[in-house]
């Protein structure tokens, strides 16, 4: 069944431009075309459609109001916005980090790469029997309220990061939490930080978000049965990570929102492992055992188990939480990453070589069965980059050995 699209642009010429460039796709896709915002409602409250690509400037209702009032009727749709540069920072405040933004002159073979990675994930989190498994659930991290004021604030157009420090001081544990994590060696800082206004300031308020996010949902399982899944080891594990991945984006490009959702998605990467087995530790104890038992990745065991995975599961409740595309899709490809369309860069492509750069280090050669996926990296022209990353991320884990007790230590209450 082809993919139904829909282009929206006030510009008859436009629409008749694009019906030319996207001509040799019309194998692919079914594609219609609106002039205004209120004719793009209508044709989505009369047929299926899967994709919406709009212009932001249109008289009346503008792209962003479009593509907010398809969020609210069509949650299901993918939303792009096509349209000038100078439009980039409005769309973003208006629509949010989770929609794609594609700058005119758009090539058709970009277009038609942005559309199939979006598939994909919609894909796998649509599978029936992921949905079958997360619903039976009991148990399942809720957002945490402190993370909600954050996103509040974020979105303001007066935010500043004395606000966003401020906002975390008034919770006096998760004040303490946050300058435990920012003050060890996991991230480096020159100087001692003193508060959470200090933080913001140094790091950044996503990455103070993600830390936020992460620290609550760890404490969350902090008093579950996890069987062989320690606690402790799975918080060092994505401090590792994410701090690798950060590492590995910041070697790769200079873009801010990258780097920053390359840490997100380390740090919450393995959230499904904790679901799994704080729902079900019985079937989940199975997997780790057929994971030894037959040297296999556990993910693969848990596939065989639930029939779905960890990674999963986690980019699922990430989804639902509505993080951005970008991190739900780093978490749910992290140990196949050529499934996902991609064939530049992303968050993904760091998150997946962090997370086996780790495993290596913490295992003997004799025991590894995680492997980078050099298909992956080679579609992605990433491969020549590997022995680098490595090195670099070597050298972290370098100077953050002294602390890794004190970091098994960490207080998740």
């Amino acid at each position: 069944m082809k993919r139904h699209i829909l282009f929206v642009d006030d510009e008859p010429n436009v629409l008749q431009g694009l019906r030319r460039m996207l001509r040799p796709l019309r194998d692919e896709w079914e594609m219609s075309f609106a002039q205004s915002g209120e004719e793009a409602l209508q044709r989505l409250a009369e047929t299926h459609v899967d994709v919406v690509v709009s212009d932001m400037r249109m008289p009346g209702m503008d792209g962003a109001e479009l593509l907010a009032e398809v969020s609210k009727r069509h949650p299901e749709v993918v939303r792009i916005i096509l349209s000038g540069q100078s439009d980039r920072k409005a769309v973003m405040k208006s629509i949010g980090p989770t929609h794609q933004f594609l700058a005119k002159p758009c090539e058709p073979d970009m277009l038609r790469q942005i559309i199939a990675r979006a598939f994909a994930l919609r894909d796998l989190l649509n599978d029936s029997k992921l949905k079958e498994l997360v619903s039976n659930l009991k148990s399942v991290p809720s957002l945490p309220a402190l993370y909600h004021d954050l996103m509040r604030e974020l979105q303001s157009s007066e935010v500043t990061m004395k606000r966003v420090g401020e906002i975390i001081s008034h919770d006096v544990g998760m004040t303490a939490k946050i300058l435990q994590l920012v003050n060890s060696a996991f991230f480096g800082l020159a100087v001692p930080v003193s508060s959470p206004v200090h933080a913001a300031r140094l790091l950044g308020a996503e990455i103070l978000k993600a830390l936020v996010l992460s620290i609550q949902i760890f404490s969350q399982f902090e008093h579950a049965r996890l069987g062989s899944l320690r606690l402790a080891d799975l918080v060092n594990h994505s401090l590792r990570v994410a701090n690798f991945s950060k590492i590995i984006a910041s070697a790769v490009t200079d873009d801010a929102k990258t780097v920053d959702s390359a840490f997100i998605a380390g740090m919450l990467h393995d959230t499904g492992k904790l679901v799994l087995a704080d729902n079900l530790p019985d079937e989940y104890a199975r997997a780790v055992e057929l994971a030894h038992g037959q040297k296999m990745p556990l993910w693969e065991a848990e596939r065989e188990i639930f029939c779905a995975t960890h990674a999963e599961v986690g980019a699922y409740l990430l989804g639902l939480w509505g993080l951005p595309d970008v991190v739900v899709e780093a978490v749910a490809f992290h140990h196949r990453p050529g499934e996902s369309q991609r064939k530049r860069f992303a968050p993904l492509s760091a998150v997946h070589a962090a997370d086996v750069f780790d495993y290596e280090f913490q295992t003997t050669r004799e025991d590894r069965v995680h492997e980078i996926d050099l298909a992956h990296m080679r579609q992605t022209g990433l491969e020549d980059r590997l022995t680098e990353w490595k090195e670099l991320c070597c050298k972290q884990k370098g100077t953050t050995k002294e602390e890794s007790d004190e970091q098994a230590s960490f207080d998740c209450r």
